[in-house]
């Protein structure tokens, strides 16, 4: 679905990605892990072109090259992303933030497609509410079914657990479940919690200080490597 390689950027002096690669396979669930300040949010922000790669590539399988693209066409190319702390709209009703979806789609397409209303009943539920009002899982929802809308090929996700009951946490796990069995999907996630990690992903990857350290299926996550690279 998604080839990484050989990728680097900066901040200013400070070098976050160091000569990374990493395949991201089609219909299949791959978890980023690592400790803080590792450049797991940093590489989904170089996917999506909220900042510039320095140097390497970010293919399609198709072959599109992701690092010519401007931030702007890359979800037209399919790529739905929800980023940490979901930054939805709060005045915007729970309907106006999904329809902030469908600008990006390349179809013109102008309605909600009734299957992330079928994913997320609530969202339908509240769809008159406003944003601000839901509770953080909600909004996490609302978040996530704003990316479906562009119907993508590939999810990306920063944490979506993160700061939500653990009710919330399962629905959502579950729905990713879905959309690759039912829809295909291929899914890009990072996250911090271990169980929700081994219970929802298929494969493992591990960054340390800006580089790949480790990586497999994940029942090949051994405690080993987790005392190694991710306890505090």
């Amino acid at each position: 679905m998604l080839t990484i390689d050989k990728l680097n950027q900066f901040y200013g002096e400070s070098h976050t990605l160091w000569d990374l690669s990493l395949d991201i396979p089609r219909g299949r669930c791959t978890c980023v892990m690592g400790r803080n300040g590792v450049g797991k949010t940093t590489l989904l922000k170089c996917i999506m072109g909220e900042v510039a790669a320095k140097s390497g590539s970010i293919r399609l399988d198709d072959g599109t090259e992701l690092t010519k693209k401007r931030l702007e066409d890359r979800s037209r190319l399919r790529l739905g992303y929800v980023p940490q702390g979901r930054q939805i709209f709060p005045l915007m009703t729970v309907e106006e933030n999904l329809r902030t979806g469908l600008a990006a789609r390349g179809d013109g397409l102008r309605r909600i497609p009734e299957r992330v209303y079928e994913l997320f009943p609530v969202l339908k539920e509240m769809r008159q509410r406003r944003g601000g009002d839901l509770s953080g899982g909600q909004q996490q929802q609302l978040a996530i079914g704003r990316a479906l809308v562009l119907e993508p090929e590939l999810l990306i996700l920063d944490e979506p657990g993160e700061g939500i009951q653990p009710n919330i946490v399962a629905d959502i796990g579950q729905v990713i479940r879905r959309l690759m069995t039912e829809d295909g999907l291929s899914v890009l996630l990072v996250e911090q919690k271990l169980p929700f990690a081994r219970k929802y992903a298929d494969r493992f990857v591990i960054l340390d200080r800006g580089r790949q350290v480790a990586e497999g299926e994940i029942a090949e996550l051994s405690d080993s490597l987790i005392k190694r690279h991710l306890t505090v």
